[in-house]
């Protein structure tokens, strides 16, 4: 389990690319604030966007995700574990003001790259719109 991939994975690379050739700028594995060894694999920090590609098998992906035959109980409660964190995480992200956004692995960029740059526009809307207020 050692050689599993941890960021930089194909699909993150790929909407990485994408992302970028448009002009967005982002930073990558950014610190979850106030979690220890939690990160998120793409962050537009000043937006406060978070994104999160999951793996179908580690995530527990309702259409890709399986169970070992082998130890089957305990890649069990792994795996719901795993869940049970990604959920936490994302909840304590929107307590923050974050807005969260979450892919499997085999969704294709093309469907994510119009939910992240609508996500942005919504988010940089909210901000200008909240700086214009502050000024009245």
């Amino acid at each position: 389990m050692r050689k599993q991939k941890i960021r930089g994975t194909r699909h993150e690379l790929a909407l990485r690319r994408v992302l970028h050739g448009r002009g967005y700028r982002y930073r990558i594995q950014f610190k979850v604030p106030n979690m220890s060894r939690r990160t998120i694999d793409i962050a537009f920090s000043t937006a406060r966007l978070a994104i999160f590609l999951d793996g179908c098998f580690w995530h527990g992906c309702p259409e890709h995700g399986s169970i070992p035959a082998t130890n089957e109980g305990w890649w069990r409660d792994k795996l719901h574990g795993n869940r049970m964190r990604d959920c936490e995480t994302t909840s304590h992200l929107a307590q923050l003001g974050w807005t969260v956004l979450r892919f499997w692995e085999h969704e294709e960029v093309s469907t994510m790259v119009p939910k992240v740059t609508s996500a942005l526009s919504a988010l940089s809307d909210r901000k200008s719109f909240a700086a214009a207020s502050e000024r009245c």
